[in-house]
């Protein structure tokens, strides 16, 4: 079962390239969602009996061979990315999937590309997969309207700019950690590092800081920040729903490398500290003050989603078993409800006509009757609000993550951004719902990209996602807090990996 979350949306997409009616492509999409749905959850509940799945492709040991690992983390990311792709897939169907060539093989392709980055347990095989999910982004970016192509092209462009040196970055640092330590295991590394020679420490930490620096940009911590607005607003609002958890690739990634991989070595001792705290608050501060100057909703979504990503890096800083459950708690409600906020975002351009999602007081969006609802339960989540997830997810950071030195910048840099977050969505009710007149639309051509009942089935799904995890606020926290103990258990996951007979390597010069 490791491998199907992998397997199942690339059968999909070859599939989609040899069936090129729309309709049977939505269903094969839909059919994969849902398999992979499945899949999710029983591999969630096999990870939680504590087992660690270790899939070895074409039964090659590792570290020689290419392996999918699966424990309770790398088992909720598989989940959250189903429960993710499959809201976002039904607001395409609702017609913007029609704007461009091959969308469903594409969105299938990213969705391997997620579950295999969150999977694998090979650094090189990570990059390949990074591959993957990137090069079907930057496709999927440019479906849409005609009318924003060209700054989808702009936006697009600075986004393809960056990823390419982040991954030739990746590259030289996977070099030379291949060069330094002959293995690109996480298991093995994570053994290997505190046998480091003197005289090889300064290649491995240069390697180490390169890595992080890659993890850091996919994550979009300052000071390279200001391309994921520009990028995540401008894309189709069923895109930008699935490319809020691209950032947390980055997050996890850098998770498990600090984690497992560098655990107490010496030689990486010191590497995040003090400066990765003060990059993450930097960050919200940053955010922040974007989400006053924006002047659309999807432009709203974007900078929560950096402030989300500030607010996750700030733990990782830390990595103490609390901070890393209060992270994953977290991840998982600010991912969704900031998925359901593009998705919003999309409803209401479309039922304002030239106004689009824009903050502009000349007339609410028709149809709002159910929209407002909506609006309420995420703006209230994404603030923060008692007794929604938000607020349990921002209550447990501030008790778990940081220590003495940063616990008042710390706690500023959440209070106020929850305090900015909540002034400008109260502040954009109004001219999006609360206005008396609202505009005119024909409702023929400009619900062509959310007509139908699928769009509003993949809105509440998110929407939906406060709710629930307030009630399952107690068995997420507890399942969280098992994630985190067994994440930094971190010979428990070697030994899973490696096997009890451990490959014995000669140094040549």
């Amino acid at each position: 079962m490791p491998i199907l979350p992998v397997l199942l949306p690339f059968t999909a997409a070859l599939v989609m390239l040899l069936v090129p009616r729309l309709a049977a492509q939505r269903g094969v999409a839909l059919a994969s969602g849902l398999a992979g749905l499945a899949v999710a959850v029983l591999l969630l509940i096999e990870a939680d009996t504590g087992t660690t799945l270790v899939y070895h492709l074409g039964n090659w040991p590792a570290p020689y061979g290419i392996v999918l690992v699966i424990d309770r983390l790398a088992a909720l990311m598989v989940l959250l990315v189903s429960l993710l792709g499959l809201p976002s897939l039904l607001m395409a169907m609702g017609g913007s999937d029609a704007s461009g060539r091959h969308f469903h093989a594409l969105f299938q392709l990213l969705l391997a590309g997620l579950t295999g980055a969150f999977l694998t347990g090979d650094m090189f095989n990570l990059f390949v997969f990074f591959e993957i999910l990137l090069l079907a982004s930057y496709a999927l970016l440019m479906h849409g309207p005609s009318a924003a192509e060209a700054e989808r092209l702009r936006a697009g462009t600075i986004y393809v700019v960056l990823n390419l040196f982040g991954s030739s970055l990746f590259l030289v640092a996977l070099a030379l950690v291949y060069g330094t330590l002959g293995t690109l295991n996480l298991a093995d590394i994570a053994r290997l590092l505190p046998m480091v020679q003197a005289g090889d420490a300064a290649l491995v930490r240069t390697a180490m800081v390169l890595m992080a620096a890659v993890f850091l940009l996919k994550a979009a911590i300052m000071p390279m920040t200001l391309w994921l607005p520009a990028t995540y607003a401008r894309a189709p609002a069923a895109v930008a729903a699935l490319f809020v958890i691209l950032t947390k690739v980055g997050v996890v990634m850098l998770l498990r490398l600090v984690v497992t991989g560098w655990g107490d070595a010496a030689v990486t001792e010191g590497l995040l500290m003090p400066w990765l705290p003060g990059l993450a608050i930097a960050t919200i501060l940053v955010a922040a003050i974007g989400v006053f100057s924006s002047r659309r909703l999807a432009e709203v979504a974007a900078w929560l989603v950096l402030i989300s990503s500030g607010t996750l890096m700030f733990a990782v800083g830390f990595a103490t078993p609390r901070a890393t459950a209060a992270l994953m708690y977290y991840l998982v409600q600010s991912t969704l409800l900031c998925a359901g906020l593009f998705v919003l975002a999309g409803h209401v351009a479309a039922r304002r006509g030239p106004l689009g999602d824009r903050l502009d007081k000349a007339g609410a969006a028709f149809g709002r009757e159910w929209l407002l609802p909506a609006w309420g339960l995420l703006a209230a989540g994404l603030a923060g609000l008692p007794p929604l997830p938000g607020f349990i997810g921002k209550l447990m950071l501030l008790q778990g993550a940081g220590d003495e030195r940063w616990q008042g910048a710390w706690w500023a840099a959440v209070l106020l951004s929850s305090l900015a977050v909540l002034v400008v969505l109260a502040r954009a009710t109004g001219p999006l719902f609360w206005q008396a007149r609202t505009v005119p639309v024909d409702a023929g051509p400009v619900l062509a990209g959310v007509g139908g009942l699928a769009p509003r089935v993949g809105l509440w799904w998110l929407v939906a996602a406060g709710p629930v995890l307030v009630i399952l606020a107690g068995p997420m926290a507890d399942y969280t807090a098992r994630a985190a103990a067994q994440l930094h258990a971190r010979t428990s996951y070697i030994e899973a990996v490696l096997g009890p007979v451990l490959v014995q390597r000669e140094r040549r010069p």
